[in-house]
């Protein structure tokens, strides 16, 4: 096992990168035991599909400011001081406010601040690869993922918490626990981790200039984006997985109790069944598509997506065999073209302006996908299959784009989704 790309990098990180990895599962524990039951929670509270949809866009806006923000307080702050104080905000603070909420201005409130998320993540990001060999990034992204495959096992403890408790009982306890998890992760980070080489020179050439200059300066950035091609391809494929990922993880849950009627204390059995097959995806087959054009596995994917949705929206009451096969494509799907999509962002970003860069792209990405919140929530109140049925037009578009495009990250005869 040792001999694995993936286990071999592991072993061999040091660093920003394994002070930002080892402590993950932190993190990941808790969010996986809550994160399948959040919407579902919302609706024992009194909350709507339309008013879940409208929560998903109001953040989806306050996330566009702190997008846009990021890279300027990252290049101001520094990476890692940055990371622990966006952390806190926007985990921290929201799982207080989650575990007490009693209406849907709880659910507004929380989604403003857990929208600081976006600046953490540039930072966290940066704090992680910047000073790692660009060689091993894929593999460090792919682990990353793992990371929070091996902690959704635990994600079944839900089921049985809530058929002891109650569903509002279990969410409160759990979310007082991931406050505790998290706040105690993001100081190990804070602790262990060092200023990235390129964070400490943004410090040292921002110290005199105010956050509003910094900001003007983007425009300088604009100018990257006119000379390759890839970042508009990034782009395209980024907003399609955020639109579709928004969708799943916010009304997964509704069509699954809704419509076909698994019983919520059942929920949990399917995170597990897609983690265990991305695990094994990951550790057997994803490495070994580097002998392939990156076309082929992105393409390969976005047509699991597809064939996942359409069994997702016909399958019949109590269906869960068919539920257990849309479960299994939707893994290989994600095994494929998640880890890839993020390193297509590092790989493509200037290393001189990667911060500002990957804040412009990612407030690019969530202006675009702002009205697709309030959209999905009143398909959803229209019918429980709506939402999954625009997955699909979307799946087919990103199935075109990659299948006509060129690909999407650097060197193709070197870098592969898994090692």
């Amino acid at each position: 096992m040792k001999k694995h790309p993936l286990i071999a990098t592991l072993i061999s990180l040091k660093g920003n990168p394994r002070a930002c990895l080892y402590p993950e599962p932190l993190w990941g524990i808790p969010y996986n035991l809550y994160a399948p039951y959040v919407s579902i929670y919302m609706i024992a509270l009194g909350v709507t599909d339309t008013q879940i949809g409208m929560i998903v866009s109001i953040s989806t806006f306050f996330q566009i400011i702190f997008s846009l923000l990021g890279g300027a307080v990252n290049d101001k702050l520094g990476r890692k001081t940055t990371t622990f104080i966006f952390d806190i905000l926007s985990w921290s603070v929201p799982c207080l406010i989650w575990a007490m909420a009693q209406n849907v201005y709880y659910f507004i409130i929380a989604a403003i601040i857990n929208a600081m998320w976006r600046v953490t993540m540039i930072s966290w990001g940066c704090l992680f690869v910047e000073d790692a060999e660009q060689k091993d990034i894929v593999n460090m992204w792919s682990l990353v993922y793992i990371s929070g495959l091996l902690v959704a096992f635990i994600a079944p403890v839900t089921g049985l918490l809530i058929n002891k408790f109650s569903l509002v009982t279990t969410m409160r306890m759990l979310f007082f626990f991931s406050f505790t998890m998290m706040t105690i992760k993001f100081a190990i980070v804070y602790i262990f981790s060092k200023e990235t080489k390129r964070g400490t020179i943004r410090m040292e050439e921002t110290k005199d200039t105010s956050l509003f200059k910094i900001l003007i300066e983007y425009k300088d950035v604009l100018k990257h984006f006119s000379k390759s091609s890839k970042l508009y391809y990034t782009i395209i494929v980024l907003l399609i997985i955020t639109i579709c990922r928004t969708t799943t993880g916010t009304f997964w849950s509704v069509i699954v109790t809704e419509k076909i009627l698994i019983p919520a204390e059942n929920i949990a059995l399917f995170p597990f069944i897609r983690s265990s097959v991305m695990l094994i995806f990951f550790f057997v087959i994803s490495h070994r598509i580097s002998a392939f054009n990156l076309k082929r596995p992105m393409t390969i994917g976005f047509l699991c997506f597809i064939v996942s949705q359409m069994l997702l929206i016909t399958l019949p009451d109590k269906g869960y065999i068919l539920l257990i096969v849309s479960t299994f494509l939707e893994a290989c799907a994600i095994a494929l073209i998640d880890p890839l999509s993020e390193s297509m962002l590092v790989l493509n970003a200037s290393p001189e302006e990667r911060s500002r860069m990957t804040s412009i792209i990612y407030a690019i990405i969530l202006v675009l996908s702002m009205p697709f919140g309030y959209l999905t929530g009143v398909l959803s109140d229209l019918n429980k299959t709506y939402p999954f049925i625009l997955n699909i037009v979307l799946f087919i578009a990103a199935f075109l784009i990659i299948l006509k495009s060129d690909v999407v990250v650097k060197d193709e005869s070197s870098v592969s989704i898994g090692g």
